[in-house]
This record gives structure tokens, C-alpha cells and sequence, in this order.
């Protein structure tokens, strides 16, 4: 039985069940009803009636009335089971897609149980947030992406400059990544043009976006349709409504602003935004006090983290929310940004720019460091250095993909966290154990609680 708890298919048929019985039930209690009222007529109708000698074969009355009985009903069984399951088929044509092999179950599994899941408020920006989101959005469907509108690089650059509109290439990637669309819209949405006069190196997304954002009349209102049109699970939201540049002080003092501009120089001490009194989307700052889960990371500390936190209305809500919070360290350095950074370098950097506030109680890191990245990435494994940071405790997991070592594994980081809220109030584990074992039963708490 233990063994069958742990098969997530199992969990989406025992949710399935436990969710239709009670109508199943229902209906088969007005069929009795009703075969009792005909049962009573045909009483009648025999006692006062004569019937032809063949309706003696038909109505099977040479077999003992318990063996008719027994037929009978085992007969009306089997055709409302068929009956029953054939409407929900018809019923439930217009939601499954030719394309994709989902089944009822499935369909259901996610309406229902997705949309009863943990409130997760996910903060960051560029690909590591659309990583982290891959992952969550099979545990729930309450997911808040928070993404910084700072980028002003490749196509998202251009179109600012160009129509002075808000970047949209971070809220493009974490769209697609909780879309639940087909798989071809998808793609669709992240295609970038090779070539074109004007159009080469845009993204269809981004072309997509802007577009929205004039029919709908401003840019909240756009990534919100957006997001409707892919069917994302959960919402996305920028931090702020309004236009920000992001400025770094580097090692020798210079100041250099704009996101590309400081990925290209490096070197950066320092990170501060233009305007700095930028206000915060309100319903960001919503999210963030209703939510159960605060996950800040993976990502560039310095352009796609920072940027977020640094705006005051964010930092605010983030101290005062009830949530649990957790740091995702990165699992890689970053060239220029975070040269020779251990998860403790990581985590003061933050704290630092909070202004020593700590708003974190976990601070997740990658445990298998063990791998040799390739020479031109300028990059190493980050590693551990301590148990606690500053009241923050450090747990260790194996969270990277095997693919790329640069990159985080969108099952494993979904696992980890979800395995991390559900036992928070647990007591430290051993130090050798893995912080992802076991991520089975975590899916079975989460089915079942």
C-alpha cells in the first residue's frame, strides 16, 4: 500500500474518486427511487393482468427470484457505469486537447487539487525564476511570479528605446514557463526572429506583449490577458508599474547603469535603482503579505534578485509577511557579478543591500559541488561554508541539472521547497542527510493534506 502512495498517478486516481463518489452515490440513490416507483407499477400492472406465455421466458421467472435479482441489477450496473463515463468524456471534450495525452483524471487532478495548493510568492527575474516556476507549477496552482521590468538588453532593450514601453523579456520567459498551452503556442511564444528587416533578434513574445499592451491600454492589463490567452497557472506581475534603471558601483568607483551595461563590466560592489523611490505594484505587495511561501531566487544576484528587493515597497511587505521565506543560492558563480562567491558571500551580499535586514529563515543550497564546469564559463560550483547565516538556517540539497551545471533542475528545486514547507517546523536534520530525499512522500503530503 505504501509502495502505491507514493505513485503520483495513484494520488490523482484516490483524489478523483474521493471527489465524484459522493454524485456517483447520489444519482445511483434516484435510480433505486426511481426503480422502486416502477417496481410498484409493474406490481400493479402483474396482479391485474394476464400476460402471453412468452413474457414467462423474457422475464426469466424459471430462475429463483434472487438469481433475477442479482441479473438484473448487475446488468444496470454495468450500462450506468458506461452511460456515466461516456457523458464525462463528451462533457469533458472541449478542455482536452487533440494534441496532448491527458486524461480525465488529469484534468481534474489539476483543477482541483492545483488550485487548493500552498500560496507561493516567487521574486527574481531572467532564467532561473522561469526554472523555479517549471517546477512549482505541478505542486500548485497559487503561484505569484514577481519579476523586475529592468532589462534593457536584445530585443526587450529595443522595444523600450523604440515605443517606450516597459521590457517585458523576463515577464515573457516566466509566462511561457507557467503557461499550461499547448506545447506548439509555447515555443511559439519564446521564438525569436533570426532575420528581418527590423525584426531580427525579436522575440514573438515580446512583439506579442507590446502589441497587448496598446489593445489593452497599459501593461498590467496586458500581461494579464496575456497570461489568460497562454492558460498560465498562477499570475505574473511586475514589481513596479513604472520604468527603473538599474546602477552599479563598481570595485574602482566608476558608476555604470543599465542591466547589459553591468553584465559586460563586472566587477560591481555595489547595486542601487534610478529613481530610488520607485513605488512598488500593489498587488505585488498583495501577494506577498497573503502568501504562505516567499522564494527569492535562483538568479543573477546582482541584475535579477537585487533589483526587487531594493524596491522599498517589496522589502517592506517581504519583513512584515507571515510567510515562510527562502533564499535559493545560485549553484553557480556568476563572471563578473559573483566571482569566487560561497553561499555565505551570496547571502551577505543581500543582507547588505536590505540594509542588514534578514528576511530569510532557509537559505537553500546546492549540495553536489563536485563537478568540474567547463573553462570558458568563467564559472564554478558555489559551495557551502556554513550551517547558519545570521539566524537564517542553510539547508543542503542536490538541486542541479545534470544537463547543465550551471543551471538548476526545475523538479528537483520544486521538490526541495515543497519538501522544505511541509517539514519546517521539523528539528534540523543529520548533516550527511540529503535535504531531497524522500520527495515521494512529500507528494503524498501534499495529495492527501
Amino acid at each position: 500500500m505504501r509502495s502505491l502512495i507514493k505513485d503520483q498517478s495513484f494520488i490523482k486516481w484516490f483524489y478523483f474518486g474521493m471527489h465524484i463518489k459522493r454524485w456517483l452515490l447520489l444519482m445511483m440513490l434516484g435510480v433505486v427511487i426511481m426503480g422502486l416507483g416502477f417496481g410498484y407499477f409493474l406490481r400493479e400492472v402483474y396482479v391485474s393482468y394476464t400476460f402471453p406465455d412468452w413474457v414467462y421466458y423474457l422475464t426469466l421467472q424459471f430462475l429463483p427470484r434472487w438469481l433475477r435479482g442479482a441479473l438484473f441489477v448487475s446488468a444496470s450496473l454495468g450500462i450506468i457505469v458506461f452511460a456515466v463515463w461516456k457523458l464525462n468524456q463528451s462533457l469533458l471534450s472541449a478542455f482536452i486537447k487533440p494534441e496532448r495525452n491527458e486524461s480525465i483524471v488529469d484534468i481534474i487532478y489539476n483543477h482541483r487539487y492545483l488550485r487548493r495548493g500552498p500560496k507561493i510568492v516567487a521574486i527574481g527575474g531572467g532564467t532561473g525564476l522561469s526554472t523555479l516556476l517549471r517546477g512549482l507549477k505541478e505542486y500548485t496552482g497559487n503561484i505569484t511570479a514577481i519579476v523586475s521590468i529592468a532589462d534593457d538588453g536584445g530585443s526587450s532593450g529595443r522595444l523600450q528605446r523604440e515605443l517606450g514601453v516597459l521590457p517585458p523579456g523576463d515577464i515573457r520567459k516566466n509566462i511561457a514557463a507557467l503557461a499550461d498551452a499547448e506545447p506548439l503556442m509555447s515555443r511559439l511564444f519564446e521564438y525569436r526572429f533570426a532575420e528581418g528587416d527590423g525584426l531580427g533578434g525579436h522575440s514573438f513574445g515580446n512583439l506579442f506583449i507590446v502589441a497587448m499592451t496598446e489593445v489593452a491600454g497599459n501593461f498590467e492589463e496586458a500581461v494579464r490577458e496575456t497570461s489568460r490567452v497562454l492558460a498560465v497557472r498562477g499570475q505574473i506581475l511586475p514589481a513596479t508599474l513604472s520604468a527603473l534603471t538599474i546602477c552599479a558601483r563598481t570595485e574602482d568607483g566608476q558608476v555604470v547603469r543599465g542591466e547589459s551595461a553591468i553584465t559586460e563590466h563586472g566587477h560591481v560592489k555595489e547595486i542601487f535603482l534610478d529613481p530610488p523611490t520607485i513605488q512598488a505594484n500593489p498587488d505585488a505587495i498583495r501577494a506577498i503579505l497573503q502568501a504562505d511561501l516567499i522564494v527569492c531566487g535562483p538568479g543573477s544576484l546582482m541584475t535579477s534578485l537585487l533589483p526587487n528587493l531594493l524596491v522599498e515597497g517589496i522589502r517592506r511587505a517581504m519583513e512584515v509577511s507571515p510567510a515562510l521565506k527562502v533564499y535559493v543560492c545560485n549553484v553557480a558563480t556568476q563572471h563578473g557579478e559573483t566571482d569566487a562567491f560561497k553561499v555565505s558571500d551570496h547571502f551577505n551580499t543581500l543582507r547588505e543591500h536590505l540594509k542588514g535586514t534578514n528576511a530569510f529563515d532557509f537559505v537553500l543550497a546546492n549540495s553536489n559541488t563536485n563537478a568540474v564546469l567547463p573553462e570558458e564559463w568563467h564559472s564554478e560550483p558555489v559551495q557551502v561554508d556554513r550551517t547558519t547565516l545570521e539566524g537564517s538556517r542553510v539547508i543542503r540539497s542536490d538541486v542541479v541539472s545534470q544537463e547543465n551545471r550551471y543551471r538548476h533542475d526545475s523538479k528537483k528545486l520544486a521538490d526541495a521547497l515543497i519538501r522544505l514547507y511541509y517539514e519546517r517546523n521539523q528539528p534540523p536534520a543529520e548533516p550527511e542527510q540529503d535535504a531531497i530525499a524522500a520527495a515521494d512522500e512529500v507528494r503524498q503530503q501534499a495529495g492527501v493534506g
